[in-house]
């Protein structure tokens, strides 16, 4: 068995997809090897004619329809053979030791379920997406009233990105991204990997909250520093507009895909937690959020 599998879902980010393929490849590799598998979500870009081109090591997933970023990372876990597995996006470039040292502090951390690295934009700026608290009505009202932008240290107001942690220091967090994830092998398919009720959006969130709930810490990891572009296939992020500009049905679906995803989540592990009436203003916040964020789409 391999040390480390790496899954990566794409779709339509073909010169993203070989930047991030070629900087694994130069990065310092697992002792015990790795395997890399992209699963490709039905691009019609050649992403899956330059693997077979440039990167014929790879092994490669070919999926007939977009079946949505969830149900392809769990069509890379049926066959990872690695005793750790490092989800990845496509549009991230890695460095040098961004593969061996999160996995030796995993391998020697038996509490750690998850661990994440130093996620920057190409600005240089922190992904404030990467370390994160998670949405509990408090804390998403706080976000989305600006009162974690007005008091960005005070742990009451910002527990949405927790944006007062020592981000020198290697520590727990609640929520880390999808787009930079490792965890041991054993624990993805105990919890039965990601949950495909997401299509887009979310799936982070939720698998983070079921580590969590199984007893395991997530970690943030700054020793390492990845590139991250963000948004290259969904075209919803302003970091990545210059790079990759989806038709604008995938920005729409996205952003529907987004909104549902926060239903998913509240209704999956806050429903019951919480009075009616707090429920009936969470979804209400939602689902007019989400009613701008797609009009601003469609008129674009």
């Amino acid at each position: 068995m391999t040390d480390l599998s790496i899954i990566i879902v794409n779709y339509n980010t073909r010169q993203l997809l070989d930047d991030c393929l070629q900087s694994l490849y130069q990065a310092d590799p697992p002792p015990g090897g790795m395997e890399i598998i992209v699963v490709d979500n039905a691009s019609s870009d050649g992403s899956r004619e330059m693997i077979a081109e440039l990167h014929p090591d790879v092994t490669l997933i070919n999926n007939p329809v977009n079946q949505g970023f969830s149900a392809a990372n769990n069509l890379g876990i049926q066959v990872a053979q690695g005793s750790y597995f490092l989800f990845l996006n496509s549009d991230t470039v890695v460095s040098r030791q961004a593969l061996v040292q999160p996995l030796a502090y995993l391998q020697s951390h038996q509490e750690a379920g998850a661990i994440t690295v130093h996620l920057v934009y190409p600005d240089g700026r922190r992904d404030p997406d990467n370390h994160r608290g998670f949405p509990t009505p408090w804390n998403s009202f706080c976000h989305f009233s600006g009162l974690g932008i007005l008091f960005p240290h005070v742990p009451k107001y910002n527990g949405y990105f927790q944006a007062y942690a020592d981000f020198s220091q290697t520590h727990q967090v609640d929520v880390i991204a999808g787009s930079f994830m490792m965890m041991p092998a054993d624990l993805c398919r105990q919890l039965n990997g990601w949950d495909e009720s997401y299509f887009f959006y979310g799936e982070d969130i939720d698998f983070c909250y079921r580590i969590h709930h199984a007893g395991y810490q997530i970690i943030y990891y700054p020793g390492v520093e990845v590139l991250h572009y963000k948004g290259a296939s969904s075209g919803l992020r302003k970091e990545s507009a210059n790079i990759a500009r989806p038709p604008r049905a995938t920005r729409i679906k996205v952003a529907e895909e987004s909104v549902n995803a926060m239903k998913i989540f509240y209704r999956k592990f806050y429903q019951q937690q919480y009075p009616p009436l707090v429920t009936t203003l969470v979804l209400a916040g939602i689902q007019l959020r989400g009613w701008l964020r797609i009009l601003n789409h469609r008129l674009k």
